[in-house]
């Protein structure tokens, strides 16, 4: 069965003057301001797209590792993880950064960076950003 996520956003004036809201649809869980201010120069109080994507592929990754190790029969107890998506004005979105702790009982190193690097590969979400660098920085605590 499809899933579709939903998400709307109502902006109002010019790029560099104006300002919107994004609401999650599907989930409504949230609504959240956005700017090109924030966007282009950061703010630790409005949301950007960029944060958005970076949400989606902490968390597809995420599950995807979970499945991965599920499937090894070394089940996490714990993954953590950070996504950091570059944005730059005029250039665009230029990678997503991946860094990972993560807590694996039973799990050799080797395993664990080889089973980190296919699900990164694997991911949906990873497939999606395919037009960007895509790196990891996996720890197993």
């Amino acid at each position: 069965m499809a899933v579709t996520s939903e998400a709307t956003t109502v902006w109002e004036g010019s790029l560099t003057e104006g300002s919107g809201t994004v609401a999650l649809d599907t989930s409504h869980v949230g609504t959240f301001n956005v700017n090109w201010k924030a966007r282009s120069e950061g703010s630790d109080s409005t949301t950007t797209p960029e944060e958005l994507i970076a949400a989606a592929h902490a968390s597809c990754f995420s599950m995807a590792l979970s499945h991965a190790l599920t499937q090894n029969g070394t089940p996490p107890e714990r993954l953590q993880t950070t996504a950091s998506v570059t944005f730059q004005p005029g250039v665009g979105i230029s990678g997503s950064h991946l860094n990972l702790n993560a807590s694996v009982p039973g799990l050799s190193e080797e395993d664990f960076q080889r089973i980190a690097a296919e699900a990164k590969a694997g991911c949906p979400v990873s497939a999606a950003l395919a037009g960007i660098d895509i790196t990891l920085e996996a720890t197993l605590a």
